[in-house]
């Protein structure tokens, strides 16, 4: 068994729980083959072809499910194109070079990543990653693409003037000002192609996050959710306490900007790492069902999704649901994703506390 194998069976069986066809299926999963280039005849029984943090055992691939009320879920699959290069450099030439290959096979601009690819893409690049890409996977066979990069790809101590600049270059002139405090600028990303409404989006990391200090992250998206945000912080960690936070892996808060007249991001993201919060995947998978139950979305689809990725039982490991995620959008209903992991190397044991890392702040 190959790494190619691996994930594209296991995108093939996704699709086919999404009620995408068969032709669709087979599509994506060789796409995905392709996108990962010759790490995807590496065999299995040898390790990863990097230490990439995209997921915790080292898989170069993250699937996600996003759910809106009555439609089928989509599925996503984030990869990292140059995960078997040596050095950062080289991997976001090979990432690049894959992200210009699907823009001239399905004809779409990549002139949001040129306007700003010096600053995420400089000669000698720093930070944790190069360039990562995400194919979100419709019916018809034409993914839209997305495109992650590092605001420290020149110095941690940078990244906010990286941001700046690069908002400035896509013409959203007062967003960076717009955007609440954080403890660090983990992830900048961009839509490329065929989005009814293409976003730059900066995600914000946030230590020690508490339910009480949602309040500025979600008003700075416009407002009027923060209640819905505050529910969902506490079905996905686990945690009720108003004071008690994440003091293991921190939250995300993802802001999307679309209008460059508008000072503020048009769409607003909350990401909880439930992983370090549930002591196994049955309790994660429990509390995303509860999660999309309360947007009245059927959790049936998440639960088959999990078993097309593996034939272990969901108690038997933890890290098969990474994220849970709720995201607002202007003139949009609200979006529930789901990430999931193909732990492709190694499955984490379960714990026995049933919150890893909850405390009050």
């Amino acid at each position: 068994m190959t790494l190619g194998d691996h994930t594209g069976g296991q995108l093939r069986r996704l699709c086919e729980v999404a009620g995408l066809s068969a032709d669709d299926a087979g599509s994506y999963a060789r796409l995905l083959v392709d996108v990962l280039g010759p790490v995807a005849d590496r065999p299995l029984t040898m390790p990863p072809p990097n230490r990439t943090f995209l997921s915790d055992d080292h898989t170069p691939v993250e699937f996600s499910l996003s759910f809106r009320p009555d439609a089928d879920p989509t599925v996503r699959v984030l990869v990292e194109p140059g995960c078997g290069a040596d050095h950062l450099l080289e991997a976001g030439r090979v990432g690049l070079a894959q992200v210009q290959a699907m823009a001239r096979r399905w004809g779409f601009s990549t002139a949001p990543l040129d306007e700003v690819g010096d600053l995420f893409l400089p000669d000698t690049p720093q930070g944790a990653l190069a360039l990562w890409c995400a194919l979100e996977l419709p019916p018809g066979g034409v993914p839209r693409v997305k495109v992650y990069l590092d605001p420290a790809a020149s110095g941690a101590e940078h990244s906010g003037a990286t941001l700046r600049e690069a908002l400035r270059r896509l013409g959203h002139l007062r967003a960076f000002e717009s955007l609440p405090e954080a403890d660090g600028y983990p992830f900048f990303a961009l839509d490329l192609g065929e989005w009814s409404e293409p976003r730059a989006k900066v995600y914000l990391r946030h230590e020690g996050l508490t339910a009480g200090r949602l309040g500025p992250l979600v008003r700075c998206a416009g407002g009027g959710e923060e209640r819905a945000m505050v529910e969902f912080f506490r079905a996905a960690s686990g945690i009720e306490e108003p004071d008690a936070g994440l003091t293991g892996r921190p939250g995300l808060s993802c802001h999307a900007f679309t209008d460059a007249g508008s000072a503020g991001p048009s769409g607003f993201t909350l990401h909880v790492p439930v992983r370090d919060y549930a002591p196994h995947d049955s309790e994660a998978l429990a509390r995303a069902e509860g999660v999309l139950r309360d947007q009245g979305i059927d959790g049936d689809p998440l639960a088959r999704a999990l078993g097309a990725l593996t034939p272990r039982r969901p108690e038997d490991g933890v890290g098969l649901i990474a994220y849970l995620a709720l995201a607002h959008q202007r003139g949009r209903t609200p979006r529930v994703t789901a990430y999931v992991s193909s732990e492709a190397y190694a499955v984490t044991p379960p714990t026995e506390r049933a919150s890893l890392a909850a405390a009050a702040g």
